[in-house]
């Protein structure tokens, strides 16, 4: 789907490397609304390209746009899919632009990978669930970072991956951490930022997720219970996020009054 003429604000691509779940395609109406919902805001465009079928925008289109965001996946950020080849040259392509990339889960290892850094599966397995993600002190200042002057020391986030970040790209900097995962956040200038964890997620999509890795057998019963007890007794903070990436994305403060996502307009 691609842009079209009309009078908007700001434009920006959702660029999705999943399909959608039975689940979200009945609860949500596909992965694109839970983005919208999200990040999106009034009078925006957001167009929907699914890379992982081939659908990309056209290299003339691309100026048009004023940030990007690469969804997660359960298809391997190292690997050598067409469409994974594909989507590492466009976000070279947008790098060299100083286009805003946000990169979510599969999207930071694929926009570490696409601009020089390593990714591959994580030492210590899965990480599925609520994670306390800690905020590296004293990242270097740039106008994205500084908008966010008093963000929290830590904060928890969704997770589900088994690939990690090993190694960032030349001019990234990694601004969180946790755990289980040495990269959890990294930008590079104000126009780059990837977050391991999942902003857009709410509990229940991923319940339903674990559920579908159970039947897979991609994940252990274990596992799946020990996830679900720690979302019983605790939340994301999923409005912080979501004003971070909102704050990277559009170039505002954390504490913006937040807007109405019902005129949306989107193809």
């Amino acid at each position: 789907m691609g842009i079209e003429e009309g009078e908007c604000k700001k434009r920006y691509a959702l660029l999705l490397a999943a399909r959608d779940s039975e689940y979200v395609m009945k609860v949500y109406g596909g992965y694109f609304n839970v983005f919208l919902a999200a990040f999106g805001e009034e009078e925006e465009r957001w167009d929907l390209y699914r890379v992982v079928d081939g659908e990309f925008p056209d290299a003339n289109e691309l100026q048009a746009y004023d940030g990007f965001v690469v969804s997660g996946s359960p298809y391997d950020a190292y690997g050598d899919d067409t469409w994974i080849l594909d989507l590492c040259f466009l976000l070279q392509t947008l790098d060299s632009m100083q286009k805003k990339i946000l990169g979510i889960c599969f999207g930071h290892q694929v926009l570490c990978r696409a601009l020089g850094g390593k990714v591959g599966k994580s030492d210590s397995g899965w990480d599925i669930g609520l994670r306390k993600v800690k905020i590296v002190k004293d990242f270097s200042p740039c106008s994205f970072l500084e908008s966010l002057n008093d963000m929290p020391p830590s904060l928890s986030i969704i997770e589900c991956h088994q690939d990690e970040v090993w190694e960032v790209p030349m001019g990234a900097e990694v601004i969180a951490f946790s755990d289980k995962t040495g990269v959890e956040m990294f930008t590079i200038g104000d126009h780059i930022l990837g977050i391991q964890g999942h902003p857009e997620y709410t509990k229940d999509i991923l319940n339903n997720l674990i559920d579908r890795l159970l039947n897979q057998d991609s994940i252990q019963i274990e596992l799946a219970d020990d996830a679900r007890s720690k979302m019983e007794i605790a939340e994301p903070d999923r409005k912080c996020w979501q004003q971070i990436c909102k704050a990277f994305l559009k170039g505002y403060g954390m504490h913006t009054p937040e807007l109405k996502y019902e005129d949306i307009i989107f193809s």
